[in-house]
């Protein structure tokens, strides 16, 4: 069965459009409300979403990330309820929703059972920022038999060998690191992210790819998708919910998708 979410991303660079993959925690400031912002941001021009797991050592994400995160755990978010949220996503909205998360919450929860209650909550795939292909055994098998998305990581750093290796084993995309540090919103993003994507063409011309951190607004996201497939943009959406609720959350997301809908 083919991936909703590399073919959203395939349909949407056919069409000339390119796409954006937006991020929002779950449970933020509530569950109910965590759930109200992800589908407005897909009602309003994210292509994708990815829907982050709040973890209390969150090692890839920037501050205002980091504050949101806390404020969901701090307010009693369990684990078990990213599958409701996904739920109540996608029987909104047809976006595919992508859950990112850390790879200890899913070891605790257990890789197989995590793996089915997101299917059945509707989930398209996982993106694992700390989890290398080499060692995610129990992952591709799981991810396999049930046709969940896997989106690993590649980054400046990474050898061919290892960029190829991401490429053969995800599905839906590979997550170009655009630059080497934590998540956040910057004024350039780095020619880094171009080499990154080369890489990727080189090693896989079909694979999908997405860049993220560091990108805040249209002319990034346009930017980004005239090479690769793809914008990924978290602590702007986050830092506007946090600033103006909802509505500045709406307007956000309207404003940095405007360059892709003309």
């Amino acid at each position: 069965m083919p991936s909703k979410t590399s073919l959203r991303l395939k349909q949407n660079k056919e069409s000339g459009k390119g796409s954006l993959i937006g991020y929002f925690p779950a449970g933020y400031p509530s569950l109910d409300e965590s759930v109200e912002a992800a589908i407005a941001m897909c009602q309003n021009g994210v292509d994708v979403l990815e829907l982050g797991v709040p973890y209390s050592d969150p090692v890839m994400d920037g501050l205002v990330i980091q504050e949101a995160t806390n404020q969901a755990l701090t307010s009693g978010f369990r684990l078990s309820q990213t599958f409701e949220a996904v739920a109540k996503i996608t029987a909104a909205v047809d976006t595919p929703v992508l859950v990112m998360t850390y790879w200890n919450p899913v070891l605790s929860y257990g890789v197989e059972k995590f793996a089915k209650d997101l299917k059945a909550a509707g989930g398209a795939g996982l993106i694992t920022p700390d989890l290398i292909p080499d060692e995610a055994s129990d992952w591709l098998k799981v991810s396999d038999e049930l046709d969940l998305d896997r989106v690993f990581l590649a980054a400046p750093t990474s050898s061919p060998e290892r960029v190829k290796n991401a490429c053969d084993l995800s599905r839906g995309f590979v997550y170009a690191v655009s630059t080497m540090g934590i998540t956040g919103a910057r004024d350039t993003v780095d020619n880094l992210a171009k080499q990154v994507v080369s890489a990727i063409r080189t090693a896989s011309p079909t694979q999908n790819t997405a860049v993220g951190i560091g990108i805040s607004t249209a002319d990034q996201v346009v930017e980004v998708n005239t090479y690769a497939d793809g914008a990924i943009v978290g602590s702007a959406f986050v830092k506007a919910y946090q600033a103006g609720g909802l509505d500045a959350l709406t307007k956000k997301v309207q404003e940095v998708s405007a360059g892709l809908r003309k």
